[in-house]
């Protein structure tokens, strides 16, 4: 194939810089190339693609590719990479195997990092997609702000217990980086939408006044068969691409977020994050077909697991809590083997929602509480909600190398819910590792 050859380039610049979210409204934004989200970075299935990374903060960062299965020593992560210094610049460059809707985000000191602004769209096409009118790409995100716009941390023990146990929300709601924007969609047209929840702890029930949209792919891509939906769950780090339309000319409606309630100390509620209007028709050439692809299951729902994984919170006299992964902070797993299928069971055994995500690899959740899920999808991070077990499936191809999984609430992440473990070739020896995490808090 022809395209394998082919390399695209981008230059990601990191600055501190100004960015107007709303007329009048600026902050001291953090981000790539002075825009927010960064630019989106757009390649065909199978090329490949050199993105190198220069950085003038005035303090180290990493960056993360999110839900693309790349070698490990490219995932962006201080377990496989020495921080990018200020002044310093690294290439990554990979393959990219998968067609579908992926991120890029810090993973270094990521609570402040990506809370101001260091996110941006991955959108990876094929020939295989189903034609639509046009598409757009649309970055779920909020900021806490103070009255005069700038990020604040909380200093008094109380509110600080509250933004480590619920992570970090904001009333500043931002869609591509802009408050409350207007999406337009000309009338009778049908468009794909990439969702993406780049924001450290919002948990987005999409909803557009009950108008109803067709779910099409997931974190990895198309799913075998649209599901019709008037509303959808999209938890940090998750993606959705959905079918919008056709609407009638002159419709306004809001794109919002439902409350969904996530067990947190503050309420959700239901929020209005954007505008939606429809200007005058086109004819239209999207076509979704009925069957989008095929999706072979790794594992018989009933196959017996091999390894536990428990997310759970305990006590903490210095913060009020901790986050936990099999009892401990920032753990290092036992190592797999490339080539054999595992079947893990994830356990949420606390009282809140916690969004589990594992890198380089994509799952399938082959049953939750015991019973086998109404579809299959390539997913690599998932919800779970309190007093929930969920089995996985997922296949250590031949990528060896230090991974990891963790909660994608960053607060939680950074409070300890994660955890390295290595993918191993079986036919050579393995070096156990000390145990110690190379997980930097600032």
């Amino acid at each position: 194939m022809q395209s394998q050859s082919k390399v695209v380039d981008y230059l990601l610049e990191t600055n501190e810089f100004d960015w107007e979210i709303a007329p009048g409204k600026t902050v001291k934004a953090w981000g790539f190339n002075q825009q927010l989200p960064g630019p989106t970075i757009k390649a065909r299935k199978g090329e490949t693609v050199s993105i190198k990374v220069k950085n003038n903060l005035q303090e180290p960062t990493i960056i993360h590719w999110h839900g693309i299965r790349l070698p490990a020593a490219m995932d962006g992560t201080d377990s496989v990479q020495r921080p990018i210094e200020p002044g310093e610049e690294f290439e990554y460059r990979f393959v990219v195997p998968d067609a579908g809707t992926f991120w890029y985000h810090s993973h270094y000191n990521e609570t402040v990092q990506v809370e101001k602004g260091m996110y941006g769209a991955i959108v990876v096409e094929d020939e295989t997609d189903p034609v639509l009118d046009d598409e757009k790409v649309i970055m779920i995100d909020d900021m806490k702000l103070s009255a005069s716009n700038e990020f604040t941390k909380p200093s008094w023990f109380i509110p600080r217990i509250v933004e480590r146990h619920d992570g970090r929300e904001g009333d500043t709601l931002l869609i591509n980086g802009k408050e409350n924007p207007t999406l337009e969609i000309h009338g009778g047209q049908m468009e794909r939408w990439r969702f993406i929840n780049s924001s450290s702890a919002r948990y987005f029930l999409l909803h557009f006044e009950g108008r109803q949209f067709k779910i099409i792919g997931t974190d990895g891509g198309l799913l075998e068969a649209p599901i019709l939906a008037s509303e959808a769950l999209i938890t940090p780090g998750e993606r959705l691409d959905i079918v919008v339309g056709p609407f009638e000319e002159g419709e306004t409606f809001a794109l919002e977020s439902l409350g969904y309630n996530r067990m947190t100390f503050l309420k959700a509620k239901r929020q209005t994050f954007a505008t939606v209007k429809v200007k005058e028709p086109k004819p239209s050439v999207a076509f979704v077909p009925d069957k989008l692809r095929t999706i072979e299951q790794l594992a018989p729902h009933d196959t017996p697991v091999s390894r536990k994984v428990v997310l759970s919170v305990g006590p903490s006299l210095k913060d009020g809590m901790n986050f936990l992964v099999n009892g401990k902070m920032h753990v290092n797993d036992k190592p797999v083997v490339v080539g054999e299928t595992q079947v893990w069971e994830v356990s949420n055994s606390s009282m809140m929602d916690h969004p589990f995500h594992l890198h380089g690899f994509f799952f399938q959740v082959i049953e939750e509480n015991g019973k086998a899920p109404d579809y299959l999808s390539w997913k690599d991070t998932y919800n779970l909600k309190p007093r929930t077990n969920i089995k996985i499936a997922w296949m250590p191809d031949n990528r060896p190398g230090t991974w990891m999984y963790h909660c994608h609430i960053l607060e939680h992440h950074a409070a300890g819910m994660m955890a390295n473990f290595d993918v191993i070739d079986g036919s050579k020896p393995y070096e156990e590792k000390p145990a110690t995490h190379m997980h930097h808090h600032h």
